[in-house]
């Protein structure tokens, strides 16, 4: 039976990746911070399948001591402080987790698990300011956020330390990706979960930002299945991960509140509170590489992936109302 370990299991990456690598027979040990109130929801359906060990990308000590005991055949850094607008006002914080944490994960790996391999979360913010689109694996980075700067650090030393210690590390360069579970900070579940408040009478408006704003939209448990194919390849290497369909926000928007039989236009208000200091472009992915060294393809549609939004949040809130 293989073992593998999941920073960040509690995140929405985690919990899918979870699932489907129980669904693989791995036996899944997953890392949770100590806090005073942890979130285990998203994990509660197969938390009596899987080993939780406390641990803190912060804390070298504690992740040498993780891989020590459990000696995982593979590894998954999904752990991070993941949410763009939060790294503009903890920028120092930002770094600690999303770039040093990942120097702190290769080099307890190094010392304790070298055969282990290694799955780096890598992000389309990366690019940021394109130089290209769409991007690839090749596209000069170029990032717009103390998130976007942290992930190319994190990205580049999972490279450096591939090649000069000679680690199975792998790095998914993935573009956005959603899902009921998604938390309720970020965009798509923001709009979904409004529309579904509007509609059920509990909300009469929904405040957003820059609505011409362009992201590559797919579905979280289609992503989960790249990175898993990644650890399964003959050498270690980066790939993009994506739909390679852009949307904008106003789409987004015009869809959910569609499904709903609603017009997005009455309900919905720019508010400047929410621009951001800068953004990004259009992000939107070329998964060629993936699609033929992996056989990777996305499976849910981004009409498909809102559906079962929107339908997921209608349904919370009725039961409770």
């Amino acid at each position: 039976m293989k073992k593998a370990l999941i920073t960040g299991i509690t995140g929405q990456d985690g919990s899918y990746l979870a699932e489907f690598l129980l669904g693989k027979g791995y036996q899944v040990v997953g890392m949770v911070r100590r806090t005073s109130t942890t979130n285990f929801d998203r994990i509660r359906h197969v938390e009596d399948q899987l080993i939780l060990t406390q641990g803190d990308l912060l804390d070298q000590v504690s992740l040498m001591d993780i891989m020590k005991e459990h000696q995982p055949d593979e590894i998954y850094n999904l752990a991070a402080q993941s949410f763009v607008p939060t790294s503009w006002k903890q920028p120092v914080l930002t770094g600690e987790f999303t770039a040093l944490g990942v120097t702190r994960m290769l080099e307890a790996m190094r010392m304790v698990a070298p055969e282990a391999r290694f799955y780096q979360a890598s992000s389309s913010e990366m690019f940021g300011r394109v130089r290209e689109v769409p991007q690839n694996e090749n596209t000069p980075f170029y990032p717009r956020s103390p998130y976007g700067v942290a992930k190319v650090y994190g990205h580049w030393i999972t490279v450096n330390y591939r090649e000069s210690y000679d680690l199975f590390a792998c790095s998914g360069i993935l573009f956005n990706h959603e899902s009921p579970r998604r938390g309720l900070e970020f965009v798509t579940r923001k709009v979904s979960h409004g529309a579904a408040r509007v509609k059920l009478g509990l909300a009469e408006e929904l405040r957003m930002g820059n609505l011409e704003a362009q992201r590559d939209w797919g579905f979280a448990g289609d992503y989960v299945r790249a990175m898993w194919l990644m650890l399964q390849q003959d050498e270690p290497d980066d790939f993009v991960v994506a739909t390679g369909k852009p949307h904008s926000v106003r789409r987004l928007l015009e869809v959910a509140f569609g499904l709903l039989d609603l017009d997005y236009k009455d309900y919905v208000r720019v508010d400047q509170r929410f621009i951001r200091p800068t953004d990004v472009d259009q992000l939107v992915g070329d998964a060629t590489k993936a699609r033929e060294k992996l056989g990777w393809e996305p499976n849910v549609t981004f009409e498909e992936l809102m559906q079962m939004m929107v339908e997921a949040d209608l349904a919370s809130g009725k039961t409770s109302r």
